[in-house]
C-alpha cells in the first residue's frame, strides 16, 4: 500500500515499481493540472503583453517565468509529499573504502581526515588519500595524521602525477579491494554517522550509487555563503529527494557519494572533465542502473566565500551538467525517470535565458510603471516556491543538522541568487560550446 494511502481501508496488491510509477504519475497529473489552470489565467496576460511587444517574445517569456517553472515545481512538490516517509535501513559491518583526492588542501585536509577518523562505522575503513600533484604542504599533512588512525581504519597514501580530478580518482579506484567504496572531498567533513548511514542505505537499496546530504560548513563567513546556505538546504536537497524517489538521481556529487566498485570499474571510470561526476553517475543511469540520495548521510563542505568564486563554481556547475548531456543525451537514459529527469536539465538551459532576457526586463519595466510582465502568475509562482521552502525547512529540520538562520541570507538567496546563478550557467554554456578547457577543481 503506498504511504499515501495508509489509514484507508483497502489493499492495493502491486510491486515497488507499481507503486513508483503511480505516485509519479499522480505527481505529474497534479503538475499538469496547475499548468493547464495557469495557462488558462496566462492567455488573456499574453494578449495585453502583446499590445506593446512581439507575441513570439511574450510566450516565450511567460513560458520561462511562470508556466514551466510552476510546472516543475509544483510536480517535484506534489512527488516529495507522496514520499515523506523516512526509511530506515540495517546496519551493516561489510568493510569499506574511502577515497579522497586532494590538490593542494593543506589547509583542509588534516581536518576531513580527522572527521573520517571520528566515524562511527561497525566495519574496517580503508582510507586512500590521493596526492593529485600538489605543491604545498598537502603530502606533510596527509603522513602526519597516518599515525594518529584509529584500530579500524588503515590509512594508504597515493600520490598521482598526472593533473585532473579525473585522473586522480581513476588512480585512487585502482587501489580499491572493498566491494563499496565512498568519495569524499577534501574540504568535506562528514557528521559521525554519515558513513554507515550511507553504506546501509547502498547495500539494502542495491543501488549502484548514492548521493549524500552536502550543507555548509562555513555559512557564517561571507554573505556569499549565507546565501549558498539556503540553497543546499532547499533546491538542492529537494532536487535530489524527487529524483532519488524514482531511484535516478542525476548527480551523485563526487563531495560525497557512495559506490558499488564492480559497477564503476564495469563502465572504465571516470572521464576527464569539468562534470566527471555527473558523466559518471549519467553513464551508470544509461546502464539501467539505479543511483539514489540518502538525506540522512549528512556532510559539510566548504562553499566558496567571495562572489567571484561562487561565480566561478556555478559556471563549472553548468559545463559539468552539458557535459552529461553530450556524454548522455536523454533519449539514452536507462529508464522513463532518468529520461525525464535529464529533458527536465535540457529545459533549466531555457529558463536561466528566459530569466536573464525575460524576466529581468520585466522587474526593470515594472520598475517604471510598465508591468508587461511582472504580473499576478509570477507572484503566484514566487507564492509556490514559498510553500516549497517551507515544506523542505520542515523536512530538513527531521535531520536534526546544526543549521544557523539568516534573514539577510535568506533575503539574499530569494532576490539575488538566481540572478548570479543563470549568469554563470549562461557563462558555462558558452564556454562548453567553444570547448573551452577549465581548471582541476
Amino acid at each position: 500500500k503506498p504511504d499515501w494511502l495508509s489509514g484507508f481501508p483497502v489493499q492495493i496488491y502491486c510491486n515497488r515499481s507499481d507503486i513508483l510509477k503511480l505516485k509519479f504519475l499522480c505527481s505529474i497529473g497534479l503538475g499538469a493540472i496547475w499548468l493547464t489552470a495557469s495557462s488558462y489565467f496566462a492567455i488573456g496576460w499574453a494578449r495585453e503583453a502583446a499590445y506593446y511587444l512581439p507575441a513570439a517574445y511574450v510566450w516565450w517569456v511567460i513560458i520561462g517565468i511562470a508556466l514551466l517553472p510552476g510546472f516543475l515545481m509544483g510536480t517535484m512538490f506534489f512527488s516529495n509529499l507522496l514520499n515523506m516517509r523516512r526509511k530506515e535501513y540495517p546496519t551493516v559491518c561489510t568493510d569499506t573504502t574511502v577515497l579522497i583526492c586532494a590538490h593542494n588542501e593543506e589547509h583542509t585536509i588534516a581536518h576531513t581526515i580527522r572527521a573520517i577518523y571520528d566515524q562511527n562505522y561497525h566495519g574496517k575503513i580503508h582510507l586512500v588519500v590521493v596526492d593529485n600533484a600538489s605543491t604545498d604542504q598537502t603530502q606533510h599533512e596527509i603522513l602526519k595524521m597516518r599515525s594518529c588512525a584509529p584500530p579500524n581504519c588503515l590509512l594508504t597514501y597515493a600520490y598521482c602525477g598526472v593533473l585532473g580530478k579525473a585522473n586522480a580518482l581513476n588512480f585512487g579506484l585502482r587501489l580499491i579491494s572493498t566491494p563499496y567504496f565512498v568519495t569524499v572531498d577534501a574540504d568535506t567533513y562528514l557528521e559521525a554517522n554519515a558513513l554507515q548511514r550511507i553504506i546501509n542505505h547502498i547495500v539494502a537499496e542495491k543501488s549502484v550509487c548514492v548521493a549524500g546530504s552536502l550543507f555548509v560548513k562555513n555559512a557564517k563567513a561571507s554573505l556569499i555563503t549565507r546565501m549558498q546556505n539556503y540553497d543546499y538546504l532547499f533546491s538542492i536537497a529537494a532536487v535530489k529527494r524527487f529524483q532519488s524517489s524514482y531511484r535516478s538521481t542525476l548527480v551523485a556529487q563526487g563531495a560525497f557519494s557512495a559506490y558499488q566498485t564492480c559497477a564503476i570499474r564495469r563502465i572504465g571510470g571516470w572521464h576527464n572533465v569539468i562534470g566527471e561526476d555527473i558523466v559518471l553517475t549519467y553513464q551508470l543511469l544509461k546502464q539501467g542502473f539505479s543511483s539514489t540520495y540518502e538525506p540522512y548521510a549528512v556532510g559539510y563542505t566548504i562553499a566558496p566565500e567571495t562572489l567571484d568564486a561562487f561565480y566561478n563554481q556555478r559556471k563549472r556547475w553548468a559545463i559539468g551538467m552539458l557535459d552529461g548531456l553530450h556524454f548522455v543525451p536523454p533519449w539514452k537514459q536507462g529508464s522513463p525517470y532518468a529520461r525525464y529527469f535529464t529533458f527536465v536539465n535540457i529545459s533549466v538551459i531555457y529558463v536561466d535565458f528566459a530569466f536573464l532576457f525575460g524576466f529581468i526586463p520585466a522587474i526593470l519595466l515594472a520598475l517604471g510603471g510598465y508591468f508587461y510582465f511582472a504580473g499576478v502568475l509570477t507572484i503566484v509562482t514566487v507564492a509556490l516556491c514559498m510553500v516549497l521552502f517551507i515544506t523542505m525547512y520542515l523536512y530538513q529540520k527531521q535531520i536534526h543538522i546544526p543549521f544557523e538562520n539568516s534573514v539577510i541570507g535568506f533575503l539574499f538567496f530569494l532576490f539575488f541568487f538566481q540572478i548570479i546563478q543563470s549568469t554563470a550557467a549562461l557563462h558555462g554554456y558558452i564556454i562548453r560550446q567553444f570547448h573551452r578547457k577549465e581548471q582541476w577543481k
